[in-house]
């Protein structure tokens, strides 16, 4: 596999850490998870549980070996130092200056091995004003600008649905990861790189900043192309009071949907700029998508060229066989629903490894080969 031979320490705790180093085991990284002492990972102990074990944890820790260790103690941190002496990668997610008071920073890193690629995440980067401000993933957003943006139909704010603070900034992460490892097979010299959730959301905006950057003004969310303002981009109501999103802005797809409507005369509208010009082309929207049962739709729409979709829930999604089609979801020998990787290589595919470390399950292993001081 692409990754094979690369050693992972991880630091991280909860989403953004974790779930870089998942989709490095998925593809042949060994990745030792540090648990700090007490409890461990935090994420062991939140949400649902199925078979005796957290889902979240499940499906962000498996295929990874568990050693603990009380970093503050100098036997533990003499065990990690010397992890960290072989390591080809460390990930670490602490609030800025609490790695160096750990003694686990860079710099001490770096001293013992020149070579290794070295990712802090945290909210707001290493650096800046923002930089010891605790904030998790709706914090983060909020500051950024982009939760203003989920405005509902009441012309309020509402809670984001996805962790995109967090699922960035693991991309992003990613990323820089992958692009220091592939230098240091030119220098033999590592890197350090400090991800900020914050900077990693400002970074996928460039669709949408165009009226503040062209106009100096804020958005008037609906009234935009991408929040509902574009009448073949919006979520409509069907008869049984469901949902259907139209997904296309392409005049091509207003034509492929009015012209069987018998409504070609409301197609101009789809041409204007997003706003309160298509207005009429919505309102017809609103009306006639009213007048069926979103099982009608869907059978109408069958051969039609149209960018549409049902608005399904999360469960109806996983419960779509195209998922396990494509290795979205497959399931442990216990039943236990596992979650795929995206990331899809003809040769050298990933191999999911379903099993669930315990907590310090590999630390006596671990530590025969790095012994306490």
């Amino acid at each position: 596999m692409k990754l094979s031979g690369i050693r992972v320490l991880d630091l991280s705790l909860f989403l953004p850490g974790p779930m870089l180093t998942l989709m490095m085991a998925d593809h042949g990284a060994e990745v030792i998870k540090v648990e700090p002492a007490g409890e461990g990972e935090p994420t062991r102990h939140v949400g649902y549980r199925k078979n005796g074990e957290s889902v979240w944890f499940r499906n962000t820790h498996r295929g990874k070996r568990s050693i603990q260790l009380n970093l503050k103690d100098p036997s533990d941190h003499a065990v990690f130092m010397a992890l960290a002496a072989e390591a080809d990668v460390v990930v670490e997610a602490f609030r800025p200056g609490v790695a160096k008071r750990l003694g686990v920073d860079y710099d001490t890193v770096r001293a013992i091995n020149p070579g290794v690629v070295y990712c802090a995440v945290s909210a707001f980067g290493q650096d800046g004003p923002y930089r010891d401000r605790p904030a998790h993933d709706v914090a983060v957003q909020a500051l950024a600008g982009v939760v203003s943006l989920n405005e509902g139909q009441d012309g309020l704010p509402a809670m984001p649905a996805m962790p995109v603070a967090d699922a960035l900034a693991s991309l992003t992460a990613l990323s820089g990861v992958l692009m220091a490892l592939l230098r240091k097979r030119e220098t033999g010299v590592g890197d350090y790189l400090d991800v900020a959730m914050f900077d990693s959301v400002l970074a996928w905006t460039p669709n949408v900043t165009g009226r503040i950057f062209a106009t100096g003004e804020p958005h008037v969310v609906k009234d935009e192309r991408s929040w509902g303002g574009n009448a073949m981009y919006g979520l409509y109501r069907t008869a049984d009071h469901r949902w259907l999103a139209l997904g296309g802005a392409e005049v091509k797809f207003a034509r492929n949907l009015l012209t069987p409507l018998g409504r070609e005369d409301l197609i101009h509208y789809a041409e204007l700029p997003p706003g309160s010009g298509q207005e009429p082309l919505r309102a017809f929207l609103r009306e006639v998508f009213a007048e069926r049962t979103l099982a009608d739709w869907e059978a109408w729409f069958a051969d039609k060229d149209v960018c549409w979709a049902p608005v399904r829930t999360l469960k109806d999604a996983f419960d779509d066989p195209a998922l396990e089609a494509r290795g979205m979801l497959t399931r442990d020998a216990d039943g236990n629903e596992i979650v795929g990787t995206p990331i899809r290589f003809r040769e050298e595919p990933a191999v999911i490894d379903p099993r669930v470390p315990g907590l310090d399950e590999h630390g006596s292993e671990i530590r025969l080969r790095h012994p306490r001081t």
